[in-house]
């Protein structure tokens, strides 16, 4: 990759709209042949259960499963992959985890109530979740975070059971994921993965108990998956690539944010780094630390193609008009590298996460900062937003009339239900008037 790889743009020029809608545009996980081959999966899980699951495991995982009871993980034996793993990874697990508990406990919704003067009570009633399902990519790939990210805030909100699925193809399992799944308070693991785990949750088969809703990050059959039990079960959301955007007034070290590029670009080559920048020299400077740290790392041909492909140095006229680049862009990750970036913070309408200031990187909102980091992507900050213990949390309407709040309601429902025409319910409400 050179330094004019990564394509540059100006807010300024007069077809900037459409190259910026270009750069935006991503394809979705809508695939005929993809949502085919998950839709026969998930009939064969529904109708012949842990069968099917065993079968699409072995064939995809290559896996020789003869039974059930082996993708099944005892309790003792996550605490054995805590007892394995070097005391550093450890620490930095618990640590971690510690972070992301605290600032979740601070998400907690409770239950309220209220009495009007003729005594009637109106409120709301909260409660968590029975059962949650959480998909964490396995294998060779180490993905701790993730458990963290999803199993924590479950737990916190009281959720009964987390069940865990994790694939494990050639039977190769992270001692870091188990250790994290005992860490987080995982109550079930099973290993398998894909389209068939997915199905094994929302349905339920003869090992695996059906859950409520199913969170967490996976390929395309899983996130395809996902979205066809979605009615059955609730889910977390349909996630795009991972996505930076970065503003910076120009007097940030250019490493530290061509790194903070490659730290999402490196994610795989469909993930997207955008900088905003009022200062063009800046830009260049950007633009030549990405060339040269991007040598040294481990996975640069995935990187280099993420910026190619969806990268991107913006130069815009102000600060100000980089704010409202943002919130028209609504990234996943917004990084606000300038002199007092609280100022800008009411502008900011549309980010999955909000970084502040020079030294705030990205990648501590990953692992240990304390917020989620499962966040809306492809623009979908706009309505949505970070993974959290609401999710996991029911809201149950309270109504307790009182006689004399029965008589007065009852006159306002019956005038109102005959207005449309239903006459039992307009009776129903008017068997508790007093005439």
């Amino acid at each position: 990759m050179t330094s004019d790889s990564i394509r540059r743009l100006n807010a300024a020029d007069r077809e900037f709209d459409a190259q910026l809608d270009q750069l935006l545009a991503w394809e979705s996980v809508a695939d005929s042949q993809v949502e085919a081959t998950v839709a026969e999966i998930l009939q064969q899980v529904r109708s012949r259960g842990d069968a099917a699951v065993i079968e699409y495991t072995n064939r995809f995982d290559r896996r020789q499963l003869a039974s059930a009871r082996e993708f099944c993980l005892a309790p003792a034996e996550l605490s054995a992959a805590l007892q394995r793993i070097p005391a550093a990874e450890r620490r930095a697990l618990e640590a971690a985890a510690e972070r992301v508990r605290e600032y979740h406990r601070y998400q907690l919704q409770e239950s309220w109530r209220y009495r009007e003067a003729d005594g009637t009570v109106l409120g709301q009633q909260i409660t968590p979740m029975e059962r949650v399902g959480i998909y964490v990519p396995g294998g060779k790939a180490s993905y701790p975070s993730s458990v963290l990210m999803n199993a924590i805030p479950a737990k916190v909100a009281g959720v009964d059971c987390v069940a865990m699925v994790v694939p494990a193809p050639d039977g190769q399992l992270s001692d870091l994921v188990l250790a994290a799944a005992a860490i987080a308070g995982v109550d079930q693991l099973y290993t398998i993965g894909g389209a068939q785990a997915v199905a094994a949750l929302a349905y339920g088969t003869q090992s695996v108990k059906k859950v409520d809703k199913i969170v967490g990050p996976g390929n395309i059959f899983v996130a395809a998956a996902k979205r066809a039990v979605f009615g059955r079960v609730a889910i977390d959301m349909i996630a795009g690539p991972s996505e930076i955007l970065v503003i910076c007034d120009g007097q940030t070290d250019p490493d530290w944010i061509a790194m903070d590029l490659l730290s999402q670009a490196e994610h795989d080559q469909q993930a997207q780094s955008i900088l905003l920048s009022p200062d063009a020299a800046f830009l260049q400077a950007v633009g030549e630390s990405l060339e040269r740290l991007l040598a040294e790392l481990p996975r640069r041909e995935i990187a280099a193609a993420s910026l190619a492909g969806r990268g991107a140095l913006i130069q815009v006229e102000s600060i100000e008009a980089a704010i409202a680049l943002a919130n028209r862009i609504a990234p996943e990750h917004l990084e606000v590298s300038v002199a007092d970036p609280e100022q800008y913070l009411p502008q900011i309408r549309h980010a999955g996460a909000i970084f502040l200031g020079r030294h705030t990187a990205e990648a501590l909102g990953d692992y240990c900062a304390g917020p989620n980091h499962v966040l809306p992507t492809s623009g979908t900050a706009r309505f949505s937003s970070p993974l959290g213990v609401y999710d996991f949390q029911k809201r149950s309407s309270i109504i307790y009339c009182s006689p004399e709040g029965a008589d007065k309601l009852g006159r306002v429902a019956r005038t109102l239900a005959r207005g449309e025409g239903l006459e039992a319910h307009a009776r129903s409400a008017e068997y508790r008037v007093e005439d």
